[in-house]
């Protein structure tokens, strides 16, 4: 594998990550060394979120925002975090596991974006492709660019990404920072 490949090992290291998590011993030591060896782009910092669906619905999703670990080491926290520690789900079960399929959502890192006011940020925000962030008093929350298939319709995404940070779903008015990322969709094969 080179080029593009490696890409394809995400969600497969996801799943491993959370086998393991059930006592498989997939991912030991030798085994994270031995990948780092043969594919150095896992040692890049990266961002990830991972989702879990199971039969076509929302089973878990933990990410991060920004790169502050290695990609390898991201994915398999973020796995772990999806698959145990989303507080909207029970945490998985062993049987669950073969249920669940695995998306690796690698992003780029955050730009501010500065707008005027809504109408210029209706203007500026690029629908299933940009990733948003807003920021106001403290509170903050994110939706990935896939969540535009959920929520098509700018003021409806806005609004839901509002209330998600603990805002009132108007909060454009009140004039967040707005941080934009995009993301590249892996699924496994």
């Amino acid at each position: 594998m080179s080029g593009k490949d490696w890409k394809s090992l995400l969600p497969k290291i996801a799943r491993m990550a959370i086998a393991d998590a059930f006592g498989a011993g997939l991912l030991t030591q030798e085994k994270i060394a031995a990948l780092l060896a043969e594919y150095p782009e896992l040692a890049e910092k990266r961002a990830t979120f991972v989702t879990l669906h199971k039969h076509g619905r929302l089973r878990g999703c933990i990410g991060s925002i920004l790169p502050v670990r290695p990609l390898i080491e991201d994915v398999i926290h973020n796995a772990r975090a999806a698959a145990f520690e989303d507080s909207r789900f029970p945490p998985l079960q062993p049987e669950e596991l073969d249920e669940i399929d695995i998306e690796i959502s690698l992003l780029t890192v955050p730009q501010p974006l500065s707008y005027e006011d809504e109408a210029d940020l209706r203007r500026k925000i690029r629908p299933g492709v940009d990733g948003v962030i807003i920021r106001l008093d403290g509170r903050q929350a994110t939706f990935l660019p896939s969540v535009w298939e959920q929520l098509p319709d700018f003021d409806r995404f806005f609004a839901h990404l509002c209330l998600k940070a603990g805002l009132p779903a108007d909060c454009l008015r009140l004039h967040p920072d707005v941080h934009v990322y995009q993301a590249e969709k892996i699924t496994e094969a």
